[in-house]
């Protein structure tokens, strides 16, 4: 006797913003990948302290009219609504109170255990939704990642990837896309 397949439901990003309204996932943080809910990993001190590295250096160098967003939604497309650990976006607190950003000038995330599903999940996801500047902090090798130029590629995991790059050791100096004229010293986004 042979199984079918499973079938897998896939959420819009409209259904799980509404589920998220009726306040379904209070105890469960979650964040939508592709139509599939993902739970969040839990946050060791290190994480933590490197998350707020990095939101108080970004932070101190933007100039006025960008603003830092912390594990917040972004809403890349109609079934994805993850939650970097960081953005960079242009506006107002205010410019959003209607809808998440949906393209931020930077992405962000810090990383320990979730390495490689920020790597390659995460990676192509934005990539898919053209963010063209991702940038991992990476806590375990204590490098800055930086992942530009978005291309398709059929074999990533939502059929996009970066074609460049870059891994910057603590004493690099790393500046935005978006914000040329911003520099920031990769120590800072590694306690």
């Amino acid at each position: 006797m042979t199984q079918p397949p499973l079938t897998i439901w896939r959420w819009t990003r409209v259904e799980y913003e509404r589920l998220v309204d009726l306040g379904l996932f209070q105890r469960n943080p979650v964040e939508l990948i592709a139509g599939q809910l993902v739970v969040a990993e839990p946050q060791g001190s290190y994480h933590a302290t490197a998350l707020g590295a990095a939101d108080d250096a970004l932070r101190a160098i933007l100039p006025p009219g960008w603003i830092v967003r912390t594990q917040m939604p972004v809403a890349l497309d109609d079934a994805s609504a993850p939650e970097p650990d960081l953005v960079v976006v242009s506006g107002s607190r205010i410019s959003y109170r209607e809808a998440h950003p949906s393209r931020p000038a930077l992405a962000l995330e810090v990383a320990d255990s979730s390495l490689e599903f920020d790597r390659l999940q995460k990676g192509s996801l934005y990539a898919r939704a053209g963010v063209q500047d991702y940038w991992i902090v990476n806590t375990v090798d204590r490098l800055l990642e930086i992942y530009r130029d978005p291309v398709p590629d059929a074999s990533a995991p939502y059929g996009w990837r970066y074609s460049s790059s870059t891994w910057l050791a603590p004493t690099a100096v790393a500046v935005p896309l978006a914000l040329p004229s911003v520099r920031i010293a990769v120590s800072t986004l590694l306690p």
